[in-house]
């Protein structure tokens, strides 16, 4: 197995850091956008970007400075993430469809025909 040299060993922990503020970074983005965004779906959106685009450079950044376990661990975390926030996005927006949810925002489009966009006089 290849040596780290001592130059690489110091910049990791600095590479670690810049992944946490990168995901704390992206998640903060990802709150304001849920808190933010005017209807269910589009605070859906926001909040399965942020946790995946923002869990991921966390991972990393654990995975990095932790040992043989920890990576292990890391891996198994983010597959299950990239598996299960799709899955759970879909029927969290599938719920609020048959609900009869109506969309929000000033340029909604909706391509279902369901009627889910909403007027201007339900805003």
């Amino acid at each position: 197995m290849a040596q780290i040299t001592p130059s690489v060993a110091a910049a990791i922990p600095w590479v670690a850091d810049a992944l946490m503020l990168i995901g704390v970074l992206v998640m903060t983005i990802g709150v304001y956008g849920v808190v933010r965004m005017p209807s269910t779906y589009t605070r859906l959106h926001a909040a399965s970007k942020a946790v995946v685009l923002g869990a991921m450079p966390l991972l990393l950044a654990s995975a990095l400075t932790g040992g043989k376990e920890t990576v292990l661990r890391v891996v198994l975390i983010g597959v299950f993430l990239l598996l299960t926030t799709p899955v759970s996005s879909h029927m969290i927006g599938r719920a609020a469809y048959m609900r009869g949810e109506k969309m929000q925002g000033s340029n909604v489009v909706d391509e279902s025909g369901s009627g889910l966009a909403a007027s201007e006089t339900e805003r």
